[in-house]
């Protein structure tokens, strides 16, 4: 099947062709004729699917093919709310890449950035605004945007921005828009809670599912390596050394350990930067692009922060720290595997994170193969804590015989006792800016939930 065979139109397809895509991938090919039809729609796909391209294209063609904008100033007619700046970011820039031969006007905005040269642009009229839900608001409070006009919302990754703590910006925002208007829901999984909202949001939907919740891509090869703590970053650069990786995404469970293991890795002679929420919206910017153009190998991540990333090609992922939910696991490697690539993840883990290993495995319903290279064998004499519902916990007694590659945890003193615990179940609060909403520092514990700022 090609993209002409989906009803799409020769400015539209163009402007795809130029993009170098030329056959739809499934999500495409299942969601493309159901928008075009003016249905609403509640999508299930991974990431890395092209999604993005699933509800964009048709979006812009029913914006061409309905009435088209009066003369003087744009209303904005379509909406898509995202929960991170990255991703908001990366949508724009596909709407405006396959806008390109319409009369469309399109315009991204989120926090962490000022306010002002946003309510510029929109003065001048805009078809559709991408945007994050906390700098919406921020907006609409100053009068800067009007949502009365709305023919088409979107919602993607759902999942993620119910996660966030976003339910209730969504509900405001909802509140603002026109009664009668096309709704479509994308979400990696489709939960209680999602479907909950998918209930109360859309009329009649039509229901596509092109992946299985908490699938990892078969195109991503996948390995854990056992290894201490404290030599997961000499492992990491002697693989990326030998291994001759030119691109290599890694992730880490706090913004303080993404600066720090950024740093480390320079002082080995690799080149990299780190993104969170932490860093300015330009010095994130900088680093991606660095890391897109090969101007440094690696990019240190927190989760948040790299939600919505697309990078073309993107061979290596690796879990420096496991994440401390599973799932997030899925999100993290599916940043490679990408569309028709293959790539590799890898997770260091240590004696601390076996709990963490052994969740990750019942997700997926499978082991993670292991590997194990020279010289880098854990050391069974270090004593490490039992970990309870994903954080460790401060025994006494004596040292029991686990270490080994997948033996559980041993119980000892506090010498191995990590000090990047959760104090509390994942219930994290909208964040500032991207929302990179893990905690800030290496030793900082969760919060609870509470009003951020905006997004």
């Amino acid at each position: 099947m090609s993209f002409d065979s989906l009803g799409l139109n020769a400015d539209i397809l163009r402007a795809v062709e130029e993009q170098g895509y030329r056959e739809p991938t499934p999500i495409q090919r299942q969601a493309i004729p159901v928008v075009l039809a003016g249905r609403d729609l509640m999508a299930s796909a991974q990431t890395g699917t092209g999604k993005t391209a699933g509800f964009t294209l048709p979006l812009l063609q029913r914006l061409v093919d309905n009435q088209p904008h009066a003369k003087g100033r744009r209303p904005v007619r379509a909406l898509i709310l995202t929960p991170t700046r990255e991703l908001a970011a990366q949508i724009g820039e596909n709407v405006s890449d396959y806008s390109k031969y319409l009369d469309i006007r399109s315009l991204v905005v989120f926090g962490g950035v000022s306010i002002n040269p946003q309510m510029m642009k929109l003065r001048s009229g805009v078809d559709v605004l991408v945007a994050t839900p906390g700098r919406l608001l921020d907006l609409e409070h100053q009068n800067a945007v009007k949502l009365d006009q709305v023919e088409i919302l979107v919602l993607d990754e759902a999942d993620r921005m119910l996660d966030m703590g976003f339910i209730h910006d969504i509900r405001r925002v909802l509140a603002k828009l026109p009664a009668r208007r096309q709704n479509l829901l994308f979400s990696a999984t489709f939960s209680d809670e999602i479907k909950g909202l998918a209930e109360k949001l859309l009329h009649n939907p039509e229901e596509v599912s092109v992946a299985r919740r908490n699938t990892a891509s078969e195109q991503v090869t996948q390995h854990v390596h056992f290894v201490d703590k404290k030599r997961k970053r000499e492992l990491l650069s002697q693989m990326i050394g030998e291994g001759n990786w030119q691109q290599v995404l890694v992730f880490t469970r706090t913004k303080h350990g993404a600066n720090h293991l950024a740093e480390q890795l320079g002082k080995d002679g690799i080149t990299a930067a780190a993104i969170h929420g932490n860093k300015s919206q330009g010095a994130r910017t900088r680093a991606l692009a660095d890391f897109k153009n090969g101007g440094i190998r690696v990019l240190v991540a927190t989760d948040i922060a790299a939600r919505g990333l697309d990078i073309e090609e993107l061979p290596h992922v690796v879990n420096y720290e496991l994440p401390n939910v599973p799932e997030d696991y899925v999100h993290r490697i599916g940043r490679t595997g990408r569309a028709a690539a293959t790539g590799e993840a890898l997770s260091l883990v240590c004696v601390d994170e076996h709990k963490l290993l052994r969740d990750i495995e019942r997700v997926l319903k499978r082991e993670v193969p292991r590997m194990a290279l020279p010289g880098y064998e854990v050391d069974p004499s270090i004593p490490a804590e039992p970990i309870v519902n994903g954080r460790q916990q401060q025994r006494g007694g004596g040292r029991g015989n686990g270490g080994g590659q997948g033996q559980g945890q041993r119980r000892g003193g506090n010498g191995g006792a990590s000090s990047e615990r959760s104090n509390a179940p994942r219930r994290p609060s909208r964040p500032q800016g991207d929302g990179a909403a893990k905690p800030a520092g290496a030793n900082a514990r969760r919060r609870p939930a509470r009003k951020p700022a905006s997004a």
